[in-house]
């Protein structure tokens, strides 16, 4: 079995670096030419599974892709960044110096963004691996940086908080299987299309 990951393409706020939650934000005309980039990945390959998040810039990035086909999945909501959503890393630093979201944590937010923890993340990763192992054959999964990265942690039966050593671009794709019948490892990690 192998489990492809597509983070979604560039959107306003990841181009600035803008800590991007539960604001559901449209893909740019470069991000859809990096879903489109995607296709080579997905079209024509046969999925068991097919999980997306339920954010715009996940399901239009499936759908340029040409995923087909799928399952919008709650639990593949990026971290909720809470009283940080929309902000820069820099920004956040002006009051918090060397701020590191793995390490710092964030503050909680409104009603629509009230935060949770890295451990929350990894939870909602769980859950969204016994769906893919449970598949049977080859999952594609579209969703966003920080839970990809989480997943992939969570993969590899690292803490959560792990995830932050895996760095993930937009319109990337990466690649999670096994090796010696059931060793889960990386296959690919952060690979252009």
């Amino acid at each position: 079995m192998d489990v492809i990951l597509l983070r979604h393409g560039e959107t306003e706020w990841s181009r600035a670096r803008r800590h991007t939650g539960r604001t559901d934000l449209p893909l740019t005309p470069h991000g859809e030419d990096q879903a489109r980039a995607l296709s080579r990945l997905v079209a024509d390959r046969p999925f068991a599974l097919v999980l997306v998040s339920p954010a715009e810039r996940a399901r239009r990035t499936a759908e340029l892709a040409g995923a087909g086909r799928y399952e919008v999945d709650a639990d593949l909501w990026e971290w909720d960044y809470g009283g940080y959503e929309g902000l820069k890393t820099a920004e956040i630093q002006r009051s918090r110096p060397g701020w590191y979201a793995w390490r710092d944590g964030i503050v909680p937010g409104d009603e629509p963004h009230p935060g949770e923890t890295v451990e929350d993340v990894g939870r909602r990763a769980d859950k969204v691996l016994a769906r893919i192992r449970s598949a049977d054959g080859d999952v594609l999964v579209v969703a966003h940086a920080h839970m990809l990265r989480v997943l992939a942690a969570r993969w590899l039966g690292l803490p959560a908080a792990h995830g932050r050593y895996f760095r993930l671009d937009t319109g990337t794709y990466s690649v999670l299987g096994y090796e010696h019948g059931d060793e889960p490892v990386l296959l690919r990690w952060n690979a252009p299309a």
